[in-house]
């Protein structure tokens, strides 16, 4: 009896050369791959968001110039973290109406216990914040033990925080904060060091480059298929060179702001709870299909108290943010276009309002989109009235582009 002998292909080092020199193909097909499917990510918003610069910069160049840009990231700094907050009701398919007139009653708590009662600044802070807490928790209750709508609790919360704003601010209706204090200053003057803001604009690239790698060494540990070092390095040197050029340009100006440093500092620690914690999973199962994810085991009620809380917390703590960029506590505060622009931020960014997908991202690329805008037509000296319509058209725009997003993942999971 005869046997065959069968030669079995083995793996070069010219096969491992030519998969590393396919890397950043590779890595660019992927991300094409994900367009096409409809996982969009940011890709919407920093097309609209250079487009919407390009125009702005051809009818008027200042708008480019790097102190304007720096009073922009000021300017984002306080409704940004108000849209962070929105990002974690949104989450769930849920809306919270009342954070325009959270944060005015945030700037007014600040205003009547560190001014008028000389309470320490940070008992105010602490004080705003507090009531931000307790006002998410009745939302919370409202929705998960009595099924009233977030719509309408928080509607109602809306007229009852502005009656507390008016009741505390009295008859005066404006508060002045001490403009030479340090926390005035943070609002409006303090920036960077120039050594600071190069070493934080590159610790992104370092973190994206040693979390990959180690997630590819893991992966190869378990037999599993795992990305390319090549295209990881190129990301990672992308990222890097990316933001330490945007923040060179800036320290030509007046450089980066302690204040939105603060704001991308909350981003960022919103995107680890997000993504790498049970609670940000969490988030994103209860969003998707609330009865799924109470059988699997979720507790839905904590879920949403924690994501109603998040979101009044961080409305107090912008309407905080603004008394100190506007040294002052009025009856302002929180009133306009805050609420608006605080939600439209965060859809705009890739917020999704169906529920179950969102980014702490969303709220720093939305808000600078709005703000953009606003600034951009105050250079131009046009009215208000068409940043109001420009606004909503890009917010229609963005919750369009969603939705045929929608559509395109579940026509490919179909598939």
């Amino acid at each position: 009896m005869s046997t065959e002998n069968k030669t079995v292909p083995m793996l070069d080092r010219s096969d491992v050369r030519v998969t590393h020199a396919e890397g950043i193909s590779g890595t660019i097909r992927a991300f094409i791959d994900r367009v096409k499917s409809g996982d969009l990510g940011s890709l919407p918003v920093i097309v609209g968001l250079v487009l919407i610069w390009s125009v702005f910069t051809a009818l008027n160049p200042i708008f480019l110039s790097s102190n304007n840009l720096v009073n922009l990231l000021f300017d984002c700094s306080t409704v940004g973290v108000i849209a962070l907050g929105i990002v974690c009701v949104l989450m769930l398919g849920e809306i919270d109406l009342s954070v325009g007139s959270m944060s005015g009653v945030g700037s007014a708590v600040v205003g009547v216990l560190w001014v008028k009662q000389g309470l320490p600044l940070v008992v105010g802070i602490a004080a705003a914040l507090a009531i931000g807490a307790i006002m998410g928790l009745l939302y919370a209750s409202l929705r998960t033990r009595l099924g009233m709508p977030s719509f309408v609790s928080t509607l109602a919360g809306l007229l009852a925080l502005l009656g507390l704003q008016l009741f505390m601010l009295g008859s005066t209706g404006s508060i002045n904060l001490p403009y030479g204090s340090g926390f005035v200053s943070f609002g409006q003057l303090l920036i960077m060091p120039d050594w600071l803001s190069f070493g934080l604009a590159a610790i992104p690239g370092i973190v994206v480059l040693v979390s990959g790698l180690r997630t590819n060494t893991q992966r190869r540990a378990a037999n599993l298929s795992s990305g390319s070092t090549g295209g990881l390095v190129f990301k990672s040197a992308v990222i890097s060179t990316g933001l330490i050029a945007v923040v060179f340009y800036l320290n030509m100006g007046r450089g980066v702001p302690w204040m939105f440093g603060l704001f991308v500092s909350l981003v960022v620690i919103m995107d680890y709870m997000f993504t790498r914690t049970q609670w940000g999973r969490s988030m994103t199962a209860v969003g998707g299909n609330a009865e799924a994810a109470r059988r699997a085991g979720i507790n839905v009620k904590r879920i949403y108290a924690s994501a109603f809380i998040t979101c009044a917390m961080f409305a107090a703590l912008g309407g905080v943010l603004s008394s100190a960029r506007l040294a002052s506590a009025s009856q302002q505060a929180g009133t306009g276009d805050v609420n608006l622009n605080a939600i439209a931020a965060a859809v705009i960014g890739g917020t999704s309002l169906f529920g179950g997908r969102g980014s702490a991202y969303s709220a720093l690329l939305g808000i600078i989109v709005i703000q953009s805008i606003a600034n951009g037509l105050t250079l131009l000296n046009l009215s208000s009235s068409l940043r109001y319509m420009i606004t909503g058209g890009v917010l229609a725009i963005a919750v369009i582009v969603d939705s045929l997003a929608r559509q395109s993942r579940q026509s490919h999971g179909r598939a």
